[in-house]
C-alpha cells in the first residue's frame, strides 16, 4: 500500500459520525490513543513536576497512622519500607513503557499480557481507585471545612467534588500549571510543622519510636507488617496515575537522555519515595496529638496538621493555614483522580460499546461514584476497603510489570515493541487474564479469611507471588500465541524512529479526516487508506479492521 494514501470519500459520512465526538483531540488528551509527539511540548522536568503535584494527596497520612495507631511504630514502618520497595520495582517497567512509547497503563496493559478486550477488566479496577481515592481526598477536605468553616459534611463533600470540574476539562495544559504554581507552598505546609516538632522537642522522636499500638504484642511482628504492607499496597496502582502524565514526555535523545531518565525515574516509580515520607510522618503526627486527640481523631490529616501548627504558631493562624494546606493538597490529587478515571472509563466503555462518548461524560460519572462513597462515610472504614482493593491492584500491576521485565526481555515470548491498536491484538490473550484471576481470586479468599486466619495476613504477598509465576508460566505454556494476531499493520513505514522513539510522521484517516501520527494507525483492508486507533475501536462492523491474516506487506 501507499505510505501517504490519497483522501477517500467512501464510507467516510458513517465514519465520521462515529468519530465525530472525539474531532477535538486537544480538549480529550488523547484519550484511548497514542499521545503524538507533536503535542508533547513539554520539557522532562514539567513532565515529572506535573506528575509529582498530583501526589500531595492526604490519604497517606492517615493511611500511615491507622497503621501505626494499630500496629505500633516498629511495625508500620517496616510495613511502609516493604509496600515502598514492592511498588517501586514493580513502577519502573511500567513508567518507562508510558514514557518512551507515550501510551498510558491501560494501552501498555493490552499488550502485556490481556488482550484488546481483556484489559476492560483492569481498566474498570483501576476507574475504582481513582474514584475510591477521589472520596477519600474528598472526606478530609469536608473534615477540613467542617472545621474551619463550619460547613456540614454533606456540604463539603459537594463541594469538593464540584470544584474540579472546571479544572479537569482542560486536561494535561491546565493541570501542569496548576501543579507547577501551587507545590512550593505546599512542600512549606507539610514539611514545616515536622521540622519544627522534632527541633523544638527532640523527645517527640522517642514518643514516635517506642509507642507499641493498639494491639501491641511486645514487638515486631511479621503477621502485622504484612497486614500494614497490604493497606500501603492499595496504592500500587497510583503508577497508572503517574503514566497518564508521563505519556506526554518529549522522545528520548543522546541530548536530553539524563533528563530524561531522571524525570521518568522520579515521576514514575519515585513517587512513593515521597508516599512513605508522608505515611511515616502521619504515624508521627498521630502519635504526638494522640493524648489530646484521641485515637479516632488522630487519624484525620487535619486534626494532625492542626496539632503541629498549634505548637508552632499563633491560634488565630492555626485552622486556615491547615485547612489552606488541606484544600490545596485535595485540589492537587483529585484533578488528577477525576482526569485519569475519566480516561480509564472512556477506554472501557468505547471498547464494549464501539461508541465514543467523549472524555467529560466519566468525568462527571466518577465523581458520581466518589459522591456517593463519601456520603456513605468510607472513612470509617477506611482501612478495610484499601486492603481488599490492593489485592486487586497488586495481581494487575505485578502481572504487567512481570510480563514486560520477563516475557518481552529476558524469555522474549511477548512482543518487546507495546501493541494497543484493534486488529492487532486478539480479543483476550490468558497469559495476563489467567496470572490476574488467579492471584487476585486467592489473595481475596484469604483476606476474607477463607484459608484460615493464620493465612489472612499473608494476602498481598500472595497476590504477587502467584501473578509474578503464572505469568511468565502461562507465556511459556502457550507459547507466546495470544500476543499478536497479526505481526504488520500494513503500512510502508518504520514504526520507530532512529532513536528507538514513535515514529512523528504523519497520516490522515480516510474516516474521520484527521491526521496522526505513524504508532496511531493501521492499513484499511477494504480500502488503499489508512485508520487511526479510535475509529477501529468505533467500527461497529468491523470494515475496517485487519484480518488476522492478510496480503497487505509492510
Amino acid at each position: 500500500m501507499r505510505t501517504e494514501p490519497p483522501p477517500t470519500t467512501t464510507d467516510s459520512g458513517r465514519g465520521s459520525r462515529r468519530a465525530g465526538a472525539a474531532a477535538d483531540e486537544t480538549l480529550d488528551d488523547y484519550t484511548l490513543r497514542f499521545a503524538p509527539r507533536s503535542y508533547r511540548r513539554w520539557t522532562p522536568m514539567v513532565v515529572a513536576t506535573t506528575a509529582l503535584g498530583g501526589i500531595a494527596y492526604m490519604a497517606d497520612f492517615s493511611i500511615g497512622a491507622g497503621i501505626g495507631l494499630t500496629h505500633g511504630t516498629g511495625n508500620a514502618l517496616a510495613a511502609i519500607l516493604v509496600a515502598a520497595l514492592v511498588i517501586f520495582v514493580t513502577g519502573i517497567p511500567l513508567a518507562y513503557y508510558g514514557a518512551r512509547y507515550n501510551i498510558d497503563l491501560d494501552l501498555i496493559t493490552r499488550g502485556s499480557g490481556f488482550g484488546y478486550y481483556g484489559s476492560v477488566l483492569t481498566s474498570v479496577i483501576f476507574a475504582s481507585f481513582t474514584f475510591i481515592f477521589f472520596a477519600l481526598e474528598g472526606s478530609i477536605m469536608a473534615q477540613g471545612l467542617k472545621l474551619g468553616l463550619g460547613l456540614p459534611l454533606w456540604l463539603g463533600y459537594l463541594v469538593s467534588t464540584l470544584m474540579v470540574i472546571p479544572l479537569v476539562v482542560h486536561g494535561m495544559k491546565a493541570l501542569s500549571k496548576l501543579q507547577v504554581w501551587t507545590t512550593p507552598f505546599w512542600l512549606l505546609l507539610m514539611v514545616g510543622p515536622l521540622v519544627y516538632l522534632v527541633a523544638s522537642d527532640p523527645g517527640t522522636v522517642d514518643r514516635f519510636l517506642s509507642y507499641g499500638g493498639s494491639d501491641d504484642g511486645g514487638g515486631m511482628s511479621t503477621g502485622q507488617v504484612l497486614l500494614g504492607a497490604g493497606v500501603c499496597l492499595s496504592l500500587i496502582a497510583q503508577i497508572g496515575e503517574q503514566i497518564d502524565y508521563l505519556r506526554f514526555m518529549p522522545p528520548k535523545t543522546a541530548a536530553n537522555r539524563r533528563a530524561w531518565w531522571t524525570a521518568v525515574v522520579m515521576a514514575g516509580p519515585g513517587w512513593v519515595v515521597l508516599g512513605a515520607l508522608k505515611q511515616a510522618i502521619g504515624v508521627f503526627l498521630a502519635v504526638y496529638i494522640l493524648a489530646e486527640a484521641g485515637p479516632t481523631a488522630a487519624t484525620e490529616p487535619i486534626r494532625q496538621f492542626t496539632g503541629a501548627f498549634d505548637a508552632m504558631m499563633p491560634s488565630w493562624l492555626v485552622v486556615p493555614l491547615a485547612v489552606a494546606l488541606v484544600v490545596i493538597s485535595q485540589i492537587k490529587i483529585n484533578v488528577t483522580n477525576a482526569y485519569s478515571g475519566s480516561l480509564a472509563w472512556t477506554n472501557s466503555f468505547t471498547r464494549v460499546t464501539r461508541h465514543y462518548p467523549g472524555r467529560m461524560v466519566f468525568v462527571l460519572v466518577n465523581l458520581a461514584f466518589a459522591l456517593i462513597l463519601m456520603e456513605a462515610d468510607m472513612f470509617s472504614f477506611l482501612n478495610s476497603i484499601l486492603g481488599f482493593y490492593s489485592n486487586c491492584a497488586i495481581a494487575w500491576i505485578v502481572t504487567v510489570a512481570t510480563d514486560i521485565m520477563v516475557n518481552k526481555y529476558l524469555l522474549k515470548l511477548s512482543p518487546r515493541a507495546p501493541e494497543f491498536r484493534r486488529g492487532m491484538l486478539h480479543p483476550v490473550n490468558p497469559v495476563g487474564l489467567v496470572s490476574f484471576v488467579a492471584a487476585s481470586g486467592l489473595s481475596i479468599a484469604m483476606y476474607f479469611h477463607a484459608l484460615g486466619d493464620t493465612l489472612q495476613p499473608y494476602s498481598p504477598v500472595a497476590a504477587a507471588l502467584i501473578a509474578f509465576v503464572l505469568t511468565p508460566l502461562t507465556a511459556a505454556l502457550t507459547g507466546g500465541r495470544y500476543y499478536l494476531r497479526r505481526t504488520t499493520d500494513g503500512i510502508d513505514a518504520p514504526h520507530l524512529d532512529a532513536d528507538g522513539n514513535p515514529s512523528a510522521a504523519t497520516y490522515e484517516c480516510h474516516v474521520c479526516r484527521q491526521e496522526f501520527e505513524r504508532p496511531d494507525l493501521a492499513a484499511c483492508p477494504t480500502h488503499d487508506a489508512v485508520v487511526c486507533s479510535l475509529c477501529l475501536s468505533t467500527d461497529k462492523v468491523g470494515d475496517h479492521v485487519l484480518p488476522a491474516t492478510a496480503p497487505l506487506g509492510g
